[in-house]
């Protein structure tokens, strides 16, 4: 009788191979990370050409209105936000290897910028809203900036104190490890807080007008920009807080994971909506922007002629920082 055909023996769970991981969660983070690098990039460039444009100004100038110095201070905050936000672009869908103490300064830092600039979002209602007299402490650079960092810096060192040091290796801006303790508290102290505040002041500001026939938001320009930026940062930082309290109370997994990368892009992009909503719809940044295109459509249509009657000879300042704001401007700093 022939010899029965050999058939291997089945190898060990162990040894069989094992399916490979799903993409899936991969491809979520990684398409969220290159909207938000398109978004971080135009953000980006329209704050360099607001806080240049601030600066031009002021050379011109050497005086600025009161609510232009806040609009100044957010888009400074705003673009150092986006500064902290490059590591996750350069190394998401995975982590960024980090030690400890790194990347709770990297958490630190995050949090201190975002309640100052939502703190400053605030100074900005309650001028709008109530226009104090040019005598009044909150019109004081001095104890305003004063106000504003240490109110940051201490609910930052609440937040630290609950993240604690997480162990080296990938380096979580917010871990979802710590429990639903820490994600509650950011959410509250640092979203729901200087929100309720914002909308108080928006209230009394409409009270204000109803009682006095004025008009609303002291019928400044800066009010449409202002409650636009606000509702786009509102919406973007609600949206992180609340992921953050969800990734906290779920099981992780990969698509978790990946679903809190998403979140973490939209908390940026707030930054990057915001600069250009200043940019966009302010008018004397607006202005700007146009006298700046103006002059380089004409240095394209006459190249080679750089002289005096070129408009790429001009002055620095002219279509960037003369008509910026007029002379007559109300507060001086």
């Amino acid at each position: 009788r022939p010899a029965p055909p050999f058939r291997p023996s089945p190898a060990p769970p162990s040894a069989r191979r094992r399916p490979s991981p799903p993409t899936s969660a991969n491809d979520l983070a990684s398409r969220a990370i290159y909207v938000y690098s398109f978004m971080a990039l135009l953000g980006f460039g329209a704050g360099c050409f607001i806080v240049y444009s601030f600066i031009q100004t002021y050379r011109a100038q050497r005086r600025l209105a009161w609510l232009d110095c806040l609009l100044w201070v957010f888009c400074g905050v705003q673009l150092l936000l986006l500064l902290l936000s490059l590591h996750m672009v350069a190394h998401r869908p995975r982590y960024m290897q980090s030690t400890a103490l790194g990347c709770a300064a990297l958490s630190f830092a995050a949090n201190v910028a975002s309640l100052c600039g939502l703190l400053v979002l605030v100074l900005m209602a309650f001028v709008l809203t109530l226009d104090p007299p040019s005598s009044a402490p909150l019109r004081n650079p001095r104890v305003c900036a004063a106000l504003v960092v240490l109110t940051s810096v201490l609910v930052s060192l609440l937040l630290a104190g609950l993240r604690g040091l997480q162990a080296g290796g990938d380096c979580v801006m917010d871990p979802y490890q710590d429990g639903v303790s820490y994600a509650a508290t950011k959410l509250c102290l640092a979203v729901l807080a200087p929100y309720i505040l914002l909308a108080g002041l928006l209230i009394s500001g409409c009270i204000r007008q109803w009682r006095s026939e004025g008009r609303f938001l002291s019928g400044s320009e800066e009010g449409p920009v202002f409650l636009t930026v606000a509702a786009c940062m509102f919406l973007c930082q609600l949206f992180y807080g609340v992921a953050l309290v969800r990734g906290a109370l779920l099981v992780q997994s990969r698509m978790e994971k990946a679903f809190l990368t998403v979140a973490e892009c939209v908390l940026f992009s707030g930054s990057s909506l915001g600069l250009l909503a200043v940019l966009l719809l302010h008018r004397p940044s607006r202005e700007s922007l146009q006298g700046a295109v103006r002059q380089l459509r004409d240095c394209c249509r006459r190249p080679g002629r750089a002289t005096l009657t070129n408009p790429c000879s001009l002055d620095r300042t002219a279509g960037i920082g003369q008509s910026f704001y007029s002379p007559a401007a109300p507060t001086e700093i």
